[in-house]
């Protein structure tokens, strides 16, 4: 079967038929991939089964593997590199990071070079009376820039942003350790994509903890209004998970946040790798 990419509707998302991911990827291949990935901002592999390391060596492609705070603490052995992402517990300790993502962020915004991109391999997907639960939504930040009124984008065109690893409330307490690893940063509102030059918004509560030549009050109300307009259902694209469900989304250009609707007995197991990124410009 030749590759298909098959565009969601909504303003991200595509899934790519007749690939397996577990088989080496020619050239000609990773390119229509990577060119999909690009154009959509999330792409999708439905019926995948892959070992971790297989899952390494396809995120590789995309980048240089990034060790980040999940990593350190819920890792998959022998691949320090993946996180183990569920609400499973062992001998009544948790095996993976629980909980993680429920509010509106681009990931590892808070350092001085995000991410390229994120993936997630599906394991186990909880089910409820045959309702699969545990979705992932995603929301188009250049979407959401596009839609800015003009005056508005002239107004915030070359502000930056601080971002603060301590702003956000996470899934586990932070040590003083980790926070002095992690200094506040700045990063343009406005972010241009490195590979299609596309603009887009990059703003989130509580990651954004103010903007360069605005009063703190001014800012909030800014930072706030800039979040709510990204997150709009006009530019969201919600995914329905399936077990072998592959799925990676470009930090750039998305924000993402995670549907807590289940818990245990109900049970949740995803690997996660994240690819190495640039300066924000």
């Amino acid at each position: 079967m030749s590759i298909q990419v098959i565009p969601t509707g909504a303003p991200v998302g595509a899934e790519i038929r007749g690939v397996d991911l577990s088989q080496p990827l020619g050239d000609n291949v990773f390119a229509t991939i990577e060119r999909a990935y690009d154009e959509y901002g999330v792409i999708f592999f439905r019926d995948q089964a892959i070992a971790p390391q297989q899952q390494v060596a396809f995120t590789s492609r995309f980048g240089a593997l990034e060790v980040n705070i999940f990593s350190e603490r819920w890792s998959v052995a022998g691949c320090p590199e993946i996180v183990v992402v569920s609400n499973i517990s062992e001998d009544g300790k948790p095996i993976g990071v629980k909980r993680a993502g429920e509010n509106w962020h681009s990931d590892m915004c808070y350092t001085a070079r995000p991410p390229r991109g994120t993936m997630l391999y599906a394991i186990e997907i909880p089910v409820l009376h045959g309702m699969p639960l545990g979705d992932t939504e995603f929301a188009s930040a250049a979407a959401a820039y596009d839609a800015l009124p003009e005056a508005l984008r002239k107004k915030i065109e070359r502000r930056k942003a601080t971002f603060d690893f301590a702003g956000r409330k996470r899934a586990f307490p932070l040590t003083p350790e980790e926070i002095g690893r992690n200094p506040p940063v700045q990063h343009p509102i406005v972010r241009t994509h490195p590979r299609t030059g596309r603009k887009c918004l990059y703003v989130m509560r509580d990651d954004c903890t103010g903007i360069e030549g605005l009063e703190q009050d001014e800012a909030d109300i800014l930072i706030a209004a800039l979040a709510d307009h990204i997150v709009k259902p006009a530019h969201i694209y919600r995914h329905q998970w399936r077990p072998g469900d592959v799925l990676m989304w470009d930090n750039c250009t998305v924000q993402h946040r995670a549907i807590q609707d289940y818990d245990l007995p109900l049970r949740r197991l995803m690997h996660r790798t994240t690819m190495g990124g640039a300066v924000p410009v």
